[in-house]
Order: structure tokens, then sequence, then C-alpha cells
């Protein structure tokens, strides 16, 4: 079963994921101040909150991260999919 962290707010993706077979952790605050945990999931789901005016964020990590921006629940598990086939 994949960990995956969900940033806070998207809920209505976190509770997709757990109903399609998920474990998933809800991450308080932003990307940055969950930096720590985010390697110990299997890929990390935000909502474009963490980046700047210039979209780039600070944040570094192993883990895949997948924007739910403008993407369907569907489309965010794909991307999930794609990004922790390899």
């Amino acid at each position: 079963m994949k960990k995956i962290g969900v940033e806070s707010g998207l809920s209505a993706i976190a509770d997709y994921l757990k109903n399609e077979g998920y474990s998933v952790e809800l991450l308080g605050g932003n990307l940055e101040n969950n930096a720590a945990k985010c390697d110990s999931f299997d890929a990390v789901v935000t909502a474009d909150y963490n980046t700047n005016m210039m979209g780039f964020c600070n944040t570094s990590t192993k883990t895949p991260i997948v924007n739910a921006s403008g993407l369907t629940r569907e489309e965010v598990k794909n991307m999930i999919e794609q990004k922790t086939s390899r």
C-alpha cells in the first residue's frame, strides 16, 4: 500500500485516495515545515500553496510531489501512479 502525504485543504482528494486503497496522512502547515516527514511518503500531494510568486518552491525532497492545482481526483491518482512506478 502506497503511503501518501496530502496537504491540508485537500481533504476531498485525501478521502478519494483512501477509498482507492492508499494510506493517507494529512499534512498540516506548509510543505517546508513538513520537509523532514516527506521522505517517509511514496508521494506528496500539494495544493500549489507552497510556491512563491515566481512559481518556485524551496523545499527539496526525493519524494515525488504532485501539484493538485487544477486536477481532478482521478488525475491526481494517475499522477501518483506515474511518479511512483519508476
